[in-house]
């Protein structure tokens, strides 16, 4: 049969493990979550500065093609405004380029704020 094992009593304790204060402990733990969360972060800077590495080269290019169409955009201007010159002279063609260019982005920006109001 089954011996029966003694019910009352504490469990045996590991050698040395009533040695060390619950406030050792504590801070130990605290340490360690520190510690732990320190290598976190460290973890994620060296994710962001690796994105951000690999982001230069596609931003300097979006940036160069942004001002090679902003100079394509100033070329268009000055070629309504010297074509528009030949009929009512160069600062009514002047005005009416001024006008023209700004309607067009004033459509753009309305445009803009219609589709961000729209989609928030």
């Amino acid at each position: 049969m089954l011996k029966r094992t003694d019910p009352g009593g504490e469990p045996p304790q590991p050698k040395g493990a009533d040695e060390r204060p619950i406030g050792e402990l504590v801070h130990e733990l605290v340490e360690e979550g520190k510690a732990y969360a320190k290598a976190e972060l460290d973890v994620l800077k060296a994710i962001a500065a690796a994105k951000g590495k690999a982001l230069i080269f596609p931003a300097i290019l979006f940036a160069g093609a942004f001002i090679l169409a902003l100079a394509a955009v100033t070329a268009l201007a000055v070629g309504v405004v010297i074509a528009l010159a030949k009929f009512v002279g160069p600062l009514a063609a002047g005005v009416i380029g001024l006008l023209i260019f700004a309607a067009i982005a004033g459509g753009f920006g309305w445009y803009g704020s219609q589709r961000l109001s729209r989609d928030l």
